[in-house]
């Protein structure tokens, strides 16, 4: 071959890591090359290093020789026996490919090489790059600033309505739920899924701008099936709110936290949790934890909570679900009629609070619920 080469050392080797994923793109189009056109062919980097080559033994060497014309000349450029084009970003070709020999056959073949590889590159960055953007945005990881420009630079469609669904994994298999995941939303230039934690993916979803709810939560329903009933995995899914303009994706991100989050809170056995339907539990969430226990003493000036039994508790939440009627609730709880009205009336002289009056319910209700989320320790987002 007439190219001088010495051993790359094993921390340059190491330092290489940002470039493997495209490198083994283009290892297999070269490998498919080499029977194509009958000449070892191979890319090097701008170092001189052979990332990808025909002959694997190669693979790691660094070239002795200057190969600084070649990423300079924009032309193919013959160095010992070897004919290079460099390729890559316009202003700043980062790779070059190189065929076997000086003649006119190596300068055609490493042109027609060089398209091919530099499109693969181009089309594995953009895909790549675009994940690590909206990873950045949800996690507001970037400047408002530069999220605009950055789209503009990816070719992002800012007008498209897109949401946020946010899947807790409950318990661990062997299963890679990412993989199970993406290969349920395929369409990688409209759909991304983002791993978050060891726990928790994000999948941020391209949707029509007049989706219904319903369908947001049948769309949820089919993610939690599929994992339950193909992989046995029990996993939960918060549904933020529809957006407009990828700035706006971290707040439905956020929402879908919150969505679990209260959930784990008031609808403990809902498995699909949308921010739109959360109602007062949301605004309870939002409140200050001390604003929460003023509020309980306030309410339960007579006696503490604490002071009712669990039969009263279950009576008044029967009470609750049958919107405060004493004769169906006391047919549902299959007691006479009286003693329902006897452990109403117990309730209103511990407490205060006749929840028999509208707003005397009304108080009652969200006092239970700022109680549970007081118990339940909450996590803000």
């Amino acid at each position: 071959m007439g190219i001088m080469y010495k051993n790359f050392s094993a921390n340059r080797l190491t330092n290489m890591g940002g470039y493997f994923m495209s490198n083994r793109l283009f290892q297999s189009v070269i490998h498919q090359m080499k029977d194509a056109i009958g000449r070892m062919v191979g890319v090097v980097d701008e170092t001189g290093t052979i990332i990808s080559c025909s002959e694997l033994g190669r693979i790691g060497e660094v070239q002795e020789a200057s190969l600084s014309d070649i990423f300079t000349s924009g032309e193919a450029t013959v160095v010992d026996a070897c004919t290079y084009r460099a390729f890559g970003t316009h202003m700043h070709p980062e790779y070059a490919v190189f065929v076997e020999g000086a003649d006119e056959i190596a300068c055609r073949y490493v042109d027609i090489i060089a398209v091919s590889l530099s499109s693969i590159k181009q089309y594995y960055d953009e895909k790549y790059d675009r994940g690590n953007f909206i990873k950045n945005v949800i996690l507001d990881n970037i400047l408002p600033g530069d999220i605009y420009l950055k789209a503009r630079e990816l070719r992002f469609n800012n007008d498209a309505t897109r949401v946020v669904l946010l899947i807790r994994i409950l318990e661990h298999n062997d299963v890679s739920i990412y993989d199970v995941i993406q290969n349920l939303f395929p369409d990688k230039t409209k759909d991304f899924v983002i791993n978050i934690n060891e726990t928790d993916i994000a999948l941020v979803k391209e949707v029509r701008a007049n989706i219904e709810p319903k369908d947001l939560e049948k769309l949820a329903r089919s993610i939690a099936d599929s994992l339950g009933t193909e992989f046995y995995t029990h996993a939960l899914v918060g549904i933020g709110t529809t957006v407009s303009g990828i700035k706006e994706l971290a707040r439905s991100f956020k929402e879908a936290q919150v969505a679990l989050e209260v959930g784990k809170v008031f609808d403990t056995e809902k498995t699909i949790v949308s921010y739109d339907n959360l109602g007062i539990a949301r605004l309870i969430y939002q409140l200050p934890t001390t604003l929460c226990d003023m509020f309980l003493r306030e309410v339960f000036k007579r006696g503490s909570i604490e002071n009712l039994d669990q039969e009263t508790l279950f009576t008044i939440q029967r009470f609750f679900e049958n919107n405060l009627n004493v004769s169906e609730t006391s047919r549902k709880l299959f007691v006479h009629r009286n003693t329902l009205v006897y452990r109403l009336e117990k309730i209103k002289k511990l407490t205060g609070l006749d929840l028999r009056e509208f707003d005397d319910a009304i108080v009652f209700k969200v006092a239970l619920m700022v109680k549970k989320y007081l118990d339940s320790n909450p996590v803000k987002y």
